[in-house]
């Protein structure tokens, strides 16, 4: 006697009998108990959820005769009559399946369509059911679309299609369209648990939740995953015997690297992935392990009423929830799900899950031991303590004007005399710098930006007075040509900062500017422009350079291009009535001379 799969031996009969998929079952019963019958319907999802089967039980319910062979149209088909037994063996003369996947064109459309004209021969309904009717050809559905608005009313079409998208708007419209979900992983695990006692097979729980999981909302995928365990395992189903023929990870391991990751041990962390290595476990099943307990330990971390007390390793995800922050919990579960999409760009997918863990190690480094570009002079043991930096008063400025910030190890007030009258005041000592190196004092100052304390550089642009000068000065070097390659890059991207008469400060962010050379001809371009000053340049945060604001200006005329295009009312039309779309930075604005 030959052997049936589980998957054919427990497809449901009826209604009553699907699975997991209660929306489309009490739409068909409705509909079929009031007999408001359409004439096309299309079942959409993904495999193995129920499509075919709910598309056979609707013909049975079309069909039924009844045991006395009086029945009507019913919701609950018998069963048990000539027609009922027919379309579950597969023999109903006026119950159609046709395989779009393999008979796709229009001949094969035509012959179906042929078969319309003829009025049923046994049952009540003739009924053509096209399954993946996506896969179909355009002339194929076009062939069909007439037949399928207005059929005979002995007619029925039944599509199924795991790919609706694909399917012609002109077919979706003469359709009623029901989506079969994925089902639930405890809904796949009930269900198994049903099968196996009615096939008097002994199941381990944590053996049904590891074939539940691994169906991916498939009752299919479940019912041949566990075909192949009862035979793994020697007729029982057991876990470890599940997780080694499914090559999943134990949770042990994965809640072992949890718990070293929020205790930042690198060494368990390096060790238990060499183990896996060692059992050939599956790199993608790690980390794919790893998310399912995340997302457990978020759940809690938000929701502590919310732990599944039927779980065994309740108690060890809950105490990991308290262990590790919850900010830190979403960090590890977006780059465990990043990761699995990088495993195969890697050689070697072990040395692809280890830098993973590493990264993921990285993240919870103490934020003490983090260096920075910002890291404070006492930090430094070796070198001398940092100069303290002293505003003094302008000679000679408006009330109010300071010097640049100046290193100076100590600044004495001048003496007064005996007399009363003020002396003048000494020369201030710089420690460590000739005098001839300290700057000419300036009129006008640009003053500190508060950025300088709040953290890296953006690309805001803060205006400044002594920006508008700088800008306008540089775009006509620019426009004249007097500067060109590195020297016009240290114009664009510096900020003048301090100026009076004889001397420009100037600050860029980036050291490679600051050259000898660069800034002797960015001088003598500004003399050539009527600008006799001496240049220092000093490395710092810039917030207001003619390269900032040129790109605030091109961004702002992008965005302004941007409105007056998708407020125009012929595009809006366009993408309201034809799905137009507008690709991405195609739109440029236009550029005056």
């Amino acid at each position: 006697m030959s052997y049936l799969v589980l998957a054919r031996k427990y497809r449901p009969k009826t209604f009553t009998e699907m699975v997991g998929q209660e929306h489309v079952v009490q739409a068909l019963g409705n509909a079929l108990t009031q007999q408001r019958l359409h004439h096309a319907y299309l079942f959409t999802g993904t495999r193995g959820v129920g499509k075919t089967t709910v598309s056979r039980i609707l013909a049975k319910s079309l069909n039924c005769q009844g045991p006395d062979g009086n029945g009507g149209i019913t919701a609950a088909p018998c069963g048990v009559c000539q027609a009922c037994t027919d379309i579950d063996s597969g023999r109903f003369v006026d119950y159609t399946e046709l395989d779009a996947a393999s008979n796709r064109g229009v001949d094969d459309m035509q012959s179906l369509l042929e078969q319309a004209v003829y009025k049923p021969v046994q049952g009540r309904f003739k009924v053509f059911m096209i399954d993946e009717v996506h896969m179909l050809t355009g002339h194929a559905f076009n062939t069909m679309l007439k037949t399928l608005e207005e059929p005979p009313e002995y007619l029925k079409f039944v599509l199924a299609t795991t790919d609706p998208q694909k399917v012609p708007v002109t077919v979706l419209s003469r359709c009623l369209q029901f989506n079969l979900r994925p089902m639930a992983p405890e809904t796949v695990q009930e269900h198994l648990a049903h099968v196996l006692q009615a096939e008097g097979v002994e199941a381990n729980t944590q053996a049904l939740r590891l074939l539940s999981r691994a169906a991916r909302g498939s009752m299919r995928d479940a019912l041949s995953l566990t075909d192949q365990a009862i035979a793994f395992g020697g007729g029982k189903l057991e876990e470890a015997a599940v997780r080694q023929m499914l090559g999943s990870v134990d949770r042990g391991h994965v809640l072992r690297l949890i718990d070293a990751l929020a205790q930042g041990d690198g060494k368990t962390v390096v060790e238990t992935s060499d183990a896996l290595r060692t059992l050939g476990l599956s790199a993608a099943s790690t980390l794919e392990e790893m998310s399912a307990v995340l997302q457990r330990m978020a759940v809690i971390q938000a929701v502590p009423s919310a732990a599944d007390d039927t779980d065994p390793d309740a108690a060890e995800i809950a105490r990991l929830a308290q262990l590790m922050p919850a900010d830190e919990t979403q960090l590890l579960y977006s780059m465990c799900l990043h990761g699995r999409g990088e495993l195969g760009l890697a050689p070697d997918e072990y040395a692809a899950l280890t830098m993973v863990l590493l990264r993921l190690l990285a993240f919870k480094a103490p934020a003490a031991e983090k260096k920075t570009l910002t890291e404070p002079a006492q930090e430094r043991p070796l070198q001398a303590p940092a100069p303290a930096r002293t505003a003094v008063p302008a000679v000679g400025a408006p009330p109010g004007r300071v010097l640049p910030v100046m290193e100076s190890r100590e600044v004495r007030p001048p003496q007064r005399p005996a007399g009363g009258a003020p002396a003048a005041a000494p020369a201030v000592p710089v420690t460590g710098r000739p005098a001839a190196e300290v700057v000419g004092v300036p009129v006008r100052v640009q003053p500190e930006s508060p950025r300088d304390a709040q953290g890296p550089a953006t690309t805001t642009v803060i205006p400044t007075e002594e920006g508008d000068f700088w800008h306008a000065t540089v775009a006509q070097l620019v426009a004249r040509e007097a500067i060109t390659a590195l020297v016009r890059e240290l114009a664009l991207q510096s900020q003048l900062v301090a100026r009076d008469q004889e001397h420009w400060m100037l600050r860029v962010e980036r050291e490679s500017l600051n050259q000898p050379a660069a800034r002797e001809r960015l001088k003598a371009a500004l003399q050539g422009a009527g600008h006799a000053v001496n240049l220092s340049v000093e490395v710092g945060m810039v917030t207001d350079s003619p390269a900032r604001r040129n790109a605030a200006a091109a961004a702002e005329k992008q965005r302004a291009a941007e409105e007056i295009i998708l407020g125009d009312p012929f595009v809006q039309d366009m993408m309201r009535d034809f799905g137009a779309k507008i690709v991405p930075g195609s739109i440029k604005p236009v550029t005056t001379n």
